[in-house]
């Protein structure tokens, strides 16, 4: 019997087809589509969940609010790791990381930057899932000057993973004995290292300062423990080790500087929710958004929804052809339990066709969406384990939901209404199917108006003054590697023909090198009167070479000694002193942790604000000194022929350091790629819109092909009488676009909406503009009127003769 049902399944599908076609290739598009889109978001999702005990691990953070800003670093104090082990039983390890910047690695001639290394812990390992291919866990990070690293780096270096007792030689002075290899950290963490060197091996890690927030503190608490409660735990903390040393400093008490306004608070934070969840100061490393999940996971299920929706509407309209099928079963003596056995056999083979080649289109494009989306995802094993059983299950529903109205509607039916033609009419309304396709088009104009305006942002992102021009800047780095030759290789590079300006530090606007302090404006240090900002050491060709304009007062000066003691300030620091002219202002930075020693400086004068992060957070205080750093160069270049002037910047480079590797990168590209995760989501978006686009259109198509068939005479009676094709072409339009319109009116509001709660993401941002509603607007009628117009014009042309004669 089943077998029957296959086969009469498989003729009547052959014999109509186009729609089977149109049917299989719209089902399989949108499947394959949301396949990818499911493995995007299964591969967010995942992150850090390798950890076998990542149920237990947070790391800690810590609010500030002082000196008129509020800010959250995923960063916290140095002894705050000690104290959870030694004095909370909720506490069964504690590990701290620590950035320092990256290492000169030593390897033959050739020194290479890496930048990929931490400090870390001994208990680094308890905490973490890190298994380890050779050496002891237990041992390998307790000394000083040891340091374990990875399996590819371990094959780097020595070619083997057998590494243990080798040693590596960092900033050509010291060496580091390596105690273990541990296994390539999977693409799913929140932080990516190669290099995981001793907390031994540094001083500041020793060092009781409560108000030095410089490590990533995580804790793994023990089974059971409720972190809230935990959590609760932690003003007394703060106030039993923190206070005396704000006393010491500011001369208040915790109670005190708290009823002023101001807060040094202590959070936890899951570590399965660091990578979509958290994006403060001093993260380990870029992180993903929660918020891009949810949409790709809505657009995910629209997409499906929507090939799904032309699967049924195609369905349901051929179903009406095959009314009197029905009724000439039912008199040969068919039952209607093998009816519905028939339609449902039709609709999952239909549904398990499309799926494999779903399948195979996913599995072929996965690599170029890898491209697109910045991620290594791969069908795994693993990956079928849930993956066969859920397309299974969508084969089944899919199946059964597309067939049912056949199925189960015109099996009901009798025979002799049937035969008789009495139903006919009753196919001619089509609420659902009308339902269905302002549902489809409702989804893509709302996908178009979304994806025109992050188009939009992006592009007023790229074009927004940000107060200092990052056009054909390069950036040299790791000078300091260069010594006492630093200035040489400035000096050097200055005279260069096409070179404009050189400013050296590696304080830049695009970069993540950052320092943040109190400076006061007494010198009794009164936190009333105190300014929380980023403190920059620059020299006096910065503000010329990146083109900050100064509003008031001067730039530096190298012929003025006293310049090593005078500040810059930005519009918003000198807002937030609450003084009408900041100029020769005194103004007190703390020299140490502990605020016993501080320099008095001046303020020389006051330029324009910058944006130094990213345009989704307001400006913040900066203030610059003037003096020595040499993070980087920067070079301002205007040569025709960069890639000579490149060359020549290199030559100077490799006479000065031959065997250390010439790293640069350009001001422009660095700040794109802090918008990257926005790039790519523009460009997933107008790939998806687009094949929402197409997949609508198919149904569509198939409908007004279905609608022309339908009414074949009518259209000839028609043109005998006079009709010409542009009359007919409306008036087979005309249905299809007023639904394009209801979703339309719908479709507005909606996206509208949504996109206003994505903008709030943005400090700066541009507003939706009117034009972008319309053109949403006039691509969707325009998009279904062509798609409509074929079948139309097509029908409009045909012999009516031939018409009326087949009727």
């Amino acid at each position: 019997m089943f077998k029957n049902y296959l086969k009469t399944a498989f003729r009547t599908l052959k014999k109509n087809v186009g729609f089977t076609a149109i049917n299989v290739f719209g089902l399989a598009l949108g499947l394959a589509t949301c396949l990818l889109i499911v493995f995007y978001v299964v591969d967010e999702l995942s992150y850090d969940k390798f950890n076998t005990k990542a149920d237990r691990i947070y790391r800690a953070n810590m609010q500030i609010k002082f000196g008129g800003i509020d800010q959250t670093y995923a960063s916290s104090p140095a002894p705050l790791g000690a104290t959870f082990q030694n004095d909370y039983p909720e506490v069964e390890r504690a590990c701290r990381l620590l950035q320092r910047g990256g290492y000169n690695v030593k390897k033959g001639n050739q020194v290479i930057h890496e930048n990929r290394v931490v400090l870390a812990d001994s208990t680094l390992f308890d905490v973490f899932t890190l298994p380890m291919v050779a050496g002891d866990p237990k041992k390998a990070l307790v000394e000083p000057h040891t340091v374990v690293i990875t399996e590819s780096t371990a094959k780097r270096y020595f070619n083997t993973t057998q590494a243990v007792g080798k040693t590596f030689t960092f900033d050509e002075r010291e060496l580091y004995k390596v105690t273990g290899v541990i296994r390539d950290l999977p693409k799913q963490s929140h932080f990516h290292y190669d290099f995981f060197v001793s907390m031994a091996s540094a001083q500041e890690s020793k060092e009781n300062a409560w108000f030095s927030n410089n490590f990533n503190t995580y804790v793994l608490l023990k089974p059971g423990v409720d972190a809230k409660k935990f959590e609760a735990k932690f003003p007394a903390l703060m106030r039993k080790y923190a206070g005396p040393q704000l006393q010491d400093i500011l001369h208040l008490n915790f109670d005190s500087f708290e009823s002023a306004g101001n807060r040094y608070q202590l959070s936890l934070a899951p570590l399965k929710d660091i990578h979509l969840k958290s994006n403060l100061m001093s993260e380990l490393d870029h992180n993903g958004n929660i918020q891009y999940v949810y949409i790709f996971g809505a657009v995910a299920i629209f997409i499906l929804l929507i090939a799904c929706v032309n699967f049924m509407n195609l369905s349901t309209a051929r179903s009406a052809n095959r009314a009197r099928e029905v009724g000439v079963r039912k008199v040969l003596g068919s039952r209607r339990k093998s009816l519905i056995a028939q339609f449902l056999s039709e609709s999952i083979m239909v549904t398990f066709l499309a799926t494999v080649i779903a399948m195979l289109i996913a599995y072929f494009l996965l690599p170029v969406f890898n491209n697109i989306s910045g991620k290594a995802m791969e069908l795994s094993v693993g990956s079928l384990v849930w993956l066969v059983p859920a397309l299974l299950l969508t084969v089944l529903v899919i199946g059964f939901l597309a067939g049912s109205y056949p199925a189960f509607f015109l099996s009901a039916f009798q025979p002799i209404d049937v035969l008789k033609g009495k139903l006919s009419s009753g196919f001619k309304g089509g609420m659902l199917r009308s339902s269905l396709v302002v549902f489809q088009f409702f989804i893509s104009i709302t996908l178009i108006i979304g994806t025109l305006v992050i188009y939009n942002q992006l592009k007023y992102i790229q074009n927004k003054d940000l107060g200092y021009n990052r056009s054909q800047v390069l950036v040299v780095h790791g000078v300091y590697d260069l010594g006492a030759q630093s200035k040489v290789f400035r000096d050097e590079v200055k005279q260069l023909p096409g070179v404009m300006g050189v400013t050296m530090t590696g304080f830049l606007p695009t970069s993540d090198y950052r320092n943040s302090s109190s400076v006061f404006q007494e010198r009794a240090l009164d936190p009333k009167k105190a300014v929380l900002a980023q403190t920059w050491v620059v020299d006096d060709s910065y503000l010329s070479t990146l083109g900050i304009k100064l509003t008031k007062g001067r730039n530096f000066s190298s012929q003025m000694p006293t310049d090593s003691a005078a500040m810059i300030v930005n519009e918003t620091a000198a807002k937030l002193m609450g003084v009408k002219d900041p100029l020769n202002k005194p103004m007190y930075l703390p020299m140490d942790n502990m605020a016993k020693t501080f320099k008095e400086y001046h303020i020389v004068g006051v330029i324009k604000d910058f944006n130094f992060a990213s345009l989704r957070n307001n400006v913040t205080p900066v203030i610059l000194m003037y003096g020595e750093n040499t993070g980087a160069l920067s070079v301002k270049v205007n040569a025709a022929n960069i890639t000579a002037l490149m060359g020549m910047i290199k030559d100077k480079w490799k006479s000065i350091k031959p065997g250390k590797e010439f790293e640069y990168t350009f001001m422009d590209e660095d700040f794109d790629s802090s918008y990257r995760a926005e790039q790519r989501m523009g460009t997933i978006f107008i790939i998806f819109t687009s094949l929402t686009i197409i997949i609508a259109c198919l149904g569509l198509f198939g409908l007004a092909a279905y609608s022309a068939e339908q009414r074949t005479k009518e259209i000839g009676i028609r043109k005998v009488l006079g009709a010409n094709v542009a009359a007919i072409v409306g008036m087979l339009s005309k249905d299809f676009i007023k639904l394009v319109a209801i979703a339309i009116v719908i479709a507005v509001p909606v996206a509208w909406f949504a996109m206003q709660q994505w903008l709030q993401g943005f400090a700066y941002r541009q507003n939706i503009q009117w034009w972008v509603v319309v053109l949403a607007a006039v691509s969707a009628v325009l998009i279904a009127f062509i798609t409509i117009s074929f079948q139309s014009i097509k029908a409009a042309l045909a012999n009516p003769v031939r018409s009326l004669k087949n009727e």
